[in-house]
């Protein structure tokens, strides 16, 4: 058994409602910019001001108005604190407007991915008991309407682009502030902030609740050990779903440190919004810098300098492994790097604005190489690991202590400990169990207290974490032998022309894989082998494709054991798709669900056998 603790920055007594910072601010600072409304601004939620088209900056005062606008309408609705209210919209400024709104009141937010069908809608909903539900288009509206008969505690419903905020505003206008300011002081750390379900990869989601203690003790810990990142100055633009916590996260520790924050609603404007407003750092899941390593080098081959981003290639990550040893990088290293700097490096940099030398990413893990590249590249990526039920990091690298390959050491308040293989923790951090399911939560811990992460890891003596497996994703073949998929899926993911892998075989002779094409590389491939016109379907079994595809293969291979090495693969007729159910909101595999849509591909890997 290993343990590692560190200090809190934030006790459990004494934490106030998460929007009393709101008003903090206000006073304190009360012109410093806190948001920005992206151009077009959109007119479900007014702007005081004409903006001729330009961007809409929000500052501290302007957001305390706003909130307590939007609280008052809460409360002329009849909301009580305590009620739950689903929230169903992409990243956009309504949606922390409304989150802070509710806080204000006492009332508990309880997120929906605006991906999600009407059956999910209607079970999240039906399960926490929601009085009321914010949609953000029409469709949404017509999707609630669907399933509003199997919602009888359902009283009300807005949709955000019908102007509906608006018009609870308006309602609100009767509402005294002194009733505001009397819901809003009676929240404490104990009371429920929020109610997060689950996007799981496996069962029907289930219903974190996290406390105002818990945020805010997660979110004091993060401040504290990141001055370089949250802090008043720094900024960011958040694209990732606000539904997940870990965008969450990032949404309260702007207002927290005072930063600036701009939501990006449309993900396929992101490069755009990037340049424009140049962030300082950004946080997002691995999936989004691998594509930006495969687009790169995409890019510099199709302006025939393959071979020279190949060079800079192995340069940056030379450099980043020297930069963790004693001696650190040479003198022909750093030359190197300096002359690739100017030819390669400051343009992966542009590609994030210019100004952003910090990520933060989670939500998976991050592959070691691809980890020293930005790093050498001059974009340290600072790798996290935690979970909705941890509110939700519980540990992290630090630009001052990092360890590529490891997730960090515990934030502050953070007990870590790994038992039988598995990661376990305490703390402040850690929710108090399940919505309406006694049955998960006693599952969830163990007799003594501590949260069963389901993750399988070890520490090091310096008490860095390192994850090396989920324990439901562990596959068992036939022989006995236990296999952690994610090394050899990240290491085969990473060829440009790999768009998804999953390892199966549990049960089985040996480990086989379903692979998937990435579109855009399918359209060069396709066209410079002479099929300009085929599906991934028509050409699954090409030899030339799977030729490719089995080089790929056989370089993962040689990274593992012979246990875990891939024997054979199946190129699936398309790429998986989050629409589909086989992904996550955060791009992680459903198993289960991958499973069963190919059970005759997965069935074919083993026929004979």
């Amino acid at each position: 058994m290993q343990d590692v603790a560190s200090a809190p920055t934030a006790t459990g007594g004494g934490v106030p409602g998460l929007a009393e910072m709101v008003w903090v601010n206000a006073q304190q600072d009360p012109t410093a910019v806190q948001f920005v409304r992206p151009a077009p601004v959109s007119r479900a939620w007014p702007a005081r001001r004409s903006v001729r088209g330009g961007d809409l900056p929000v500052t501290c005062e302007q957001f305390r108005d706003d909130v307590l606008a939007l609280a008052r309408g809460f409360i002329a609705a009849g909301v009580e604190p305590g009620d739950r209210v689903g929230l169903m919209s992409r990243t956009r400024y309504e949606w922390t407007l409304i989150d802070y709104a509710l806080w204000t009141i006492g009332a508990v937010t309880v997120p929906i991915y605006d991906t999600s069908s009407g059956e999910q809608l209607q079970w999240i909903l039906a399960d926490c008991g929601a009085v009321g539900c914010v949609v953000e288009t029409a469709g949404h509206a017509e999707l609630l309407a669907g399933v509003r008969d199997g919602l009888p505690g359902l009283r009300q419903a807005w949709q955000i682009d019908a102007g509906d905020l608006i018009a609870l505003a308006g309602q609100g206008r009767d509402v005294d502030q002194a009733q505001v300011d009397e819901r809003r002081t009676r929240v404490s750390g104990g009371d429920v902030a929020t109610i997060v379900y689950t996007s799981g990869t496996t069962g029907p989601p289930k219903g974190c609740v996290l406390t105002h203690r818990n945020i805010y003790c997660d979110v004091t810990a993060a401040t504290a050990v990141l001055p370089e990142l949250l802090h008043p100055g720094a900024s960011t633009v958040l694209f990732l779903p606000l539904a997940h916590a870990f965008a969450r996260l990032i949404q309260v520790g702007i207002v927290q440190a005072r930063a600036t924050m701009v939501h990006s609603a449309d993900t396929t404007s992101v490069r755009d919004q990037l340049r424009t407003h140049r962030p300082t750092f950004i946080l997002a899941v691995p999936r989004v810098f691998e594509k930006m390593h495969i687009r790169a080098r995409q890019e510099a081959h199709d302006a025939r300098r393959g071979g020279l981003f190949a060079l800079a290639d192995r340069v940056a990550v030379r450099y980043s492994r020297a930069m963790d040893t004693q001696a650190g990088p040479g003198v022909t290293l750093r030359l190197a790097r300096l002359a690739f700097d100017a030819l390669v490096y400051r343009q992966v940099r542009a590609a994030l604005g210019g100004r952003c030398d910090l990520a933060i990413v989670g939500g998976a893990p991050l592959g070691e190489r691809l980890a020293h590249f930005f790093r050498g590249a001059g974009v340290t990526i600072l790798e996290g690991y935690g979970l909705t039920e941890t509110s939700p990091a519980l540990s992290l690298n630090l630009p001052s202590a990092m360890r590529i390959g490891t997730v960090g050491r515990p934030l502050p308040g953070v007990q870590v400990r790994i038992a039988g293989g598995e990661v376990l923790a305490r703390g402040d951090v850690v929710f108090p169990g399940y919505w309406n399911n006694p049955d998960a939560t006693h599952a969830a811990f163990t007799g003594d207290g501590w949260l069963r992460t389901g993750d399988l890891g070890s520490l090091d003596d310096d008490g860095f974490l390192r994850i090396t497996g989920r324990k439901k994703e562990i596959i068992v073949t036939a022989a006995g032998e236990n296999v952690a998929p994610t090394a050899v899926e990240e290491a085969i993911r990473a060829h440009p022309l790999i768009s998804q892998c999953m390892l199966v075989g549990d049960g089985r002779p040996y480990i086989s894989a379903l692979v998937t094409i990435d579109p855009p590389a399918w359209a060069r491939w396709r066209a410079s082998h002479g099929h300009p016109s085929a599906d991934v379907a028509d050409l699954r079994d090409d030899p030339e494709l799977r030729e490719e595809v089995q080089t790929v293969v056989d370089r993962a291979n040689q990274t593992v054991s012979k246990a875990e090495r891939v024997k054979t693969f199946r190129i699936l007729p398309r790429d998986l798709t989050e629409a589909d159910g086989e992904l996550t909101p955060t791009l992680k595999i459903r198993r289960d669900v991958v499973q069963a849509h190919y059970t005759a591909d997965i069935d074919a890997l083993y026929r004979g056998h």
